[in-house]
C-alpha cells in the first residue's frame, strides 16, 4: 500500500493534476482496426470492453466526437430495471440486470449500483389488471415482480399521497425489488478504464464525417482527424444515429427527441426507492447526495437541442407534487436534456445493415441507460461472430418490413 506523508499530500494538492495517473491513454489512431465503434457513451464503451474481455478482439477503437460519456450517458436519470412485458424485451433487459449485479466487481470500479426497488403505480382497475399481467409475465421469464395494494404501498413509501382525495387515487403498484439506480458517470469511466486496460484505443474529439465503402462494404470511417480503416464498424451513437445512418447511405425508422430531467436542492433522505406513475406521468428517486432526481416523458417535437421546453418541465413538476405534496416547496437546482432516438415500437435496433460490415445499435428511446451492460455484451457478441446474438435477433431492422414489431408502448408503464 502506498503511504502519503503530509508533505506529499500538500505537494500533490498544488500539482495541478500533473502527478495524477490517467485513467486511460490518449493514443494515436492505428491505420487499421478489427472493429471500430462509433460512439463513446456507455453502450459503445461496454461493447469495446466485452469485445476485448469476452471475445479476445483487442484491436478495437472507440471514436467519440466529444468526450467519453458526455452524451446521453451523462444526461439521464439512471434507472435500472428489467420488468418489461414482452418476452423479447424482458430477456434483453434481464440479461443487462444480471450483468449490473456483478458490474462493480467485474470492472474493479464502483458504479454505485443500488438495488433499492422500482415501483410502477396503478391508478385504475385497468392499471391493476395490467400490473397483474406484467408481473405474471415477468415471473414466467424468471424475473422478479410482485403487485402490492395501496395499504402496503403507503407503509413502504410513507410520503407518497395514497389518500382518496387525489386526481388519480393510487390503487396499488408493481414492484421490482432488484431494480434501482446506478452512477452514470462511474459506468462510463469504469468501462473506459477497463477497455483501455485491455488494449482498446479510446479516441476522443474524433468526429465521424462519413463512411468509406468498397464493393458495397464499409472499409472504415472518415473523421475530422483523417481516415481510419476497420474490418467492421459498429455505430452506437444514441440520438445521432439517424444522422450517421444517412452518412452511410441508409435510412432508419428513428425520430430524435429531447428528454428532460431535473435535480433539486439536497434534502434529508425521504425517498428510498424509484417511484414511477404513467397516469400523472412522472418519476422520482433520491440520490445519495440528497438531490431529488425527477423526469417524465420526451418533448413532443423533433430536434437535437438539449435545452427542452418549459411546458414539459412544468408538467413534470405538477406530477411530482401531486404524488408527493410534501415536496411542493423544494427548489430545483438544475435541468438538462438528452437526445433520445425512438423507433415506432419503442424498442431498440440491434442489427446488421444493408451495407456489409456495418452494424447499428440504436433506438433505445428513454430506456437506454438500464440496458448498458446487456446492450454492450450482446452487440459485442454480434460484432465478433458471423451471426447476431440470439437476444439481438428480434431487434433486427427487418422487423419493420415483416411487421414482427415488439410494441412496448404503454405495455410496461412509463417507458423509462
Amino acid at each position: 500500500m502506498q503511504r502519503f506523508s503530509g508533505f506529499s499530500l500538500l505537494r500533490n494538492a498544488f500539482s495541478h493534476h500533473q502527478n495524477w495517473q490517467r485513467m486511460w491513454r490518449n493514443p494515436t489512431p492505428k491505420p487499421l482496426y478489427d472493429v471500430l465503434i462509433v460512439g463513446g457513451g456507455g453502450h459503445g464503451l461496454a461493447t469495446a470492453y466485452y469485445l476485448a474481455k469476452e471475445f479476445g478482439i483487442k484491436n478495437v477503437a472507440v471514436v467519440e466526437k466529444g468526450w467519453l460519456g458526455g452524451g446521453n450517458t451523462a444526461r439521464n436519470t439512471t434507472i435500472v430495471r428489467s420488468n418489461y412485458l414482452w418476452d423479447e424485451s424482458a430477456r434483453l433487459y434481464e440479461h443487462a440486470l444480471k450483468l449490473w449485479e456483478g458490474l462493480s466487481q467485474d470492472l474493479n470500479y464502483n458504479v454505485m449500483f443500488s438495488q433499492r426497488g422500482v415501483y410502477n403505480l396503478c391508478h385504475s382497475l385497468q392499471d391493476m389488471r395490467d400490473a397483474e399481467r406484467r408481473a405474471s409475465a415477468n415471473r414466467l421469464n424468471g424475473i422478479d415482480g410482485e403487485v402490492i395494494d395501496a395499504k402496503q404501498l403507503a407503509e413502504e413509501i410513507p410520503y407518497l399521497d395514497c389518500s382518496k382525495n387525489t386526481r388519480y387515487p393510487i390503487m396499488g403498484s408493481t414492484v421490482q425489488r432488484r431494480g434501482g439506480v446506478a452512477r452514470h458517470d462511474a459506468v462510463a469511466w469504469g468501462y473506459a478504464r477497463a477497455a483501455d486496460g485491455a488494449g482498446v484505443d479510446l479516441l476522443q474529439n474524433t468526429e465521424v464525417t462519413g463512411f468509406r465503402k468498397q464493393d458495397g462494404a464499409v472499409i472504415g470511417v472518415e473523421t475530422n482527424k483523417g481516415f481510419i480503416a476497420a474490418k467492421r464498424v459498429g455505430v452506437v451513437a444514441a440520438g445521432n444515429s439517424g444522422h450517421l445512418a444517412k452518412l452511410a447511405g441508409i435510412r432508419l425508422p428513428l425520430e430524435s427527441h429531447p428528454l428532460q430531467a431535473l435535480v433539486s436542492e439536497p434534502i434529508k433522505p425521504i425517498i428510498h426507492s424509484v417511484i414511477m406513475s404513467n397516469a400523472v406521468h412522472g418519476y422520482i428517486s433520491q440520490s445519495d447526495k440528497g438531490d431529488l432526481v425527477i423526469g417524465a416523458g420526451i418533448d413532443s417535437y423533433n430536434g437535437y437541442g438539449q435545452r427542452g421546453s418549459y411546458r414539459t418541465i412544468e408538467h413534470t413538476l405538477q406530477a411530482i407534487v401531486e404524488l408527493f405534496p410534501v415536496l411542493s416547496r423544494v427548489r430545483m437546482n438544475r435541468q438538462w436534456g438528452g437526445i433520445v432516438d425512438t423507433t415506432p415500437d419503442a424498442c431498440p435496433i440491434i442489427s446488421k445493415t444493408p451495407v456489409k460490415n456495418l452494424y447499428f445499435n440504436c433506438g433505445w428511446g428513454t430506456g437506454g441507460f438500464k440496458a448498458t451492460p446487456g446492450s454492450g455484451h450482446v452487440f459485442a457478441a454480434s460484432l465478433a461472430g458471423e451471426e447476431m446474438h440470439p437476444l439481438a435477433k428480434p431487434f433486427a431492422i427487418e422487423r419493420f418490413y415483416s411487421g414482427a414489431l415488439i410494441d412496448e408502448h404503454g405495455a410496461a408503464g412509463v417507458a423509462h
